[in-house]
């Protein structure tokens, strides 16, 4: 990859909250930061919480499947790469102290952590959410790229994002 390694996470053994999202993007790949972007935007609108909240590591923790930037693919990022979370999350797992919730953003979080349980597309596994309650919480990719998946599924604003806001309402209190 020509844009370097450098691996962006942030977790702490308090976290709350954990985000297993797919990999940064190119931008928060040179910020440094999780989620500085038009999807973390979003994501942060979904949750309900400020940028203080949001960057509090306990309050959330952020662990992609991916801990560097992929590269670019032919219609958007190349997907995460497969050696880190196998290596790496359930060290990070394993140190959790108080974690209440899992939010598995995205098909690659999905498959990984649900296995035989997610459902064979995004859509079906989202909107069978109550089944992975209280521990986790599938969600689809918050990028501005999903907007025509928003648009086509209007129960998820209308269902799961109230149920998401009062979960982490609850959690964060």
């Amino acid at each position: 990859m020509k844009d370097g390694v450098n691996p962006v996470l942030s977790v702490s053994s308090k976290s709350k909250i954990i985000i297993i999202g797919q990999a940064p993007g190119k931008k928060v790949h040179h910020s440094g930061i999780p989620w500085q972007d038009k999807s973390g935007e979003r994501l942060r609108d979904w949750l309900a919480v400020t940028s203080e909240q949001f960057y509090n590591p306990d309050n959330f923790g952020i662990l992609p499947m991916g801990f560097c930037y992929p590269g670019k693919g032919k219609s958007g990022d190349l997907p995460p790469r497969t050696e880190c979370a196998p290596l790496w999350h359930q060290q990070v797992m394993d140190n959790l102290t108080s974690s209440h919730l899992t939010l598995l953003i995205g098909t690659y979080a999905q498959h990984y952590y649900l296995g035989s349980k997610a459902k064979p597309t995004l859509t079906q596994t989202v909107q069978d959410y109550q089944a992975y309650l209280p521990t986790y919480l599938p969600l689809p990719h918050p990028s501005p790229r999903n907007n025509i998946w928003l648009r086509k599924n209007p129960w998820f604003e209308i269902e799961v994002l109230p149920i998401l806001k009062s979960r982490i309402k609850e959690i964060l209190k």
